[in-house]
């Protein structure tokens, strides 16, 4: 392992010591200000416990990666933009997470407690913060192709990189959202996809994106000490949609994109599964395929405890992210 290798994984471990310590504390300040979940209809019986589950658990995670990385690359920051600058991914950390909080308070707090943010308002604030950003990445880092796997030069696409990049990083945000479900569940997935894209990033020389991968590897590890089973506190969408993005724009921005679905097999599974639910309901006038969706609940109401499902489909993340570094070293 290179230099840049070893001081990552130092700076994930430091970032987790920092986000357990901080996460206490901020425990505490969510559970005095009832800034807890209200479990919805739409989840099995066996949920209702986590009723008054501290949320908004996001910010354990976004709040030191912010510093963390704006401290190392300070300097980096007030120098002019470059393909490698990680302020895209800081930028559009800040304004999912935003959206995020907006829709956590609107579910708790606000008129349309237990569901948050009408769908259509919530895609509408995405769809303006993808196309924006899809257009930094082609305008202002020049970032518009594609690697395949086995071709050694990646391949310009022009500009059907726009409506792409806007798809992905879209659907990556609203499938993180769909599994963050269960306990851990959306943690483990993305602290398996984010080791992946790093090593990526590592080997195509992205220094300042393999940091900022392994500082949120470290900060998602201090979450999961707060949301393994039985979780103390909930990612809220504060999290989901925001590291859902960002994990969109790190694959972007290596251009190894095309390994996305396999790196995040499983929220494109949960979507899928939504998907074919919601269809199959409408056509045939209200008959159900799974037992209930996303497809995690389905599971769970098969027989299988939280613990199993979560475990098993972590067991498949990480499958699917092992074929994505072979692919990457073809």
């Amino acid at each position: 392992m290179n230099n840049e290798g070893i001081f990552s994984l130092t700076l994930a471990s430091i970032t987790f010591l920092l986000a357990v310590i901080w996460g206490g504390p901020f425990l505490e300040l969510l559970r005095r200000f009832r800034i807890v979940k209200q479990v919805s209809g739409l989840q099995p019986e066996s949920h209702d416990p986590k009723s008054g589950t501290p949320t908004m658990g996001g910010l354990i995670i976004i709040v030191p990666v912010l510093v963390i990385t704006a401290l190392l690359n300070i300097v980096n920051l007030v120098r002019p933009v470059t393909g490698r600058s990680i302020l895209l991914p800081l930028g559009v950390m800040v304004a999912f997470t935003a959206l995020g909080l907006l829709d956590d308070w609107e579910g708790m707090r606000g008129m349309r407690r237990g569901t948050g943010l009408r769908a259509r308002i919530k895609f509408l604030y995405q769809l303006l913060i993808a196309c924006t950003t899809a257009w930094i990445l082609y305008d202002t880092f020049n970032v518009h192709s594609l690697a395949i796997p086995g071709f050694p030069r990646k391949i310009d696409i022009g500009l059907l990189y726009l409506p792409i990049a806007v798809f992905i990083i879209t659907a990556t945000s609203n499938a993180v959202n769909l599994t963050d479900g269960l306990d851990g569940l959306a943690g483990m997935v993305l602290v398996t996809a984010f080791v992946i894209f790093g090593f990526v990033a590592l080997l195509q020389g992205q220094v300042y994106l393999v940091r900022f991968c392994f500082t949120l590897v470290g900060a998602l590890f201090a979450f999961l000490w707060y949301n393994f089973h039985p979780a103390e506190l909930f990612m809220g969408d504060t999290g989901s949609l925001p590291l859902g993005a960002v994990l969109a724009v790190v694959a972007l921005m290596t251009g190894q994109w095309l390994l996305l679905p396999l790196v995040a097999i499983i929220p494109l599974m949960e979507t899928v599964s939504v998907m074919v639910q919601v269809g199959y309901f409408k056509w045939s006038g209200g008959q159900r395929i799974f037992r209930m969706a996303p497809i995690h609940h389905h599971f769970e109401l098969s027989g299988w405890s939280e613990t199993q499902v979560v475990q098993r489909f972590w067991l498949i993340s990480i499958v699917g992210g092992l074929i994505s570094i072979a692919f990457a070293l073809l």
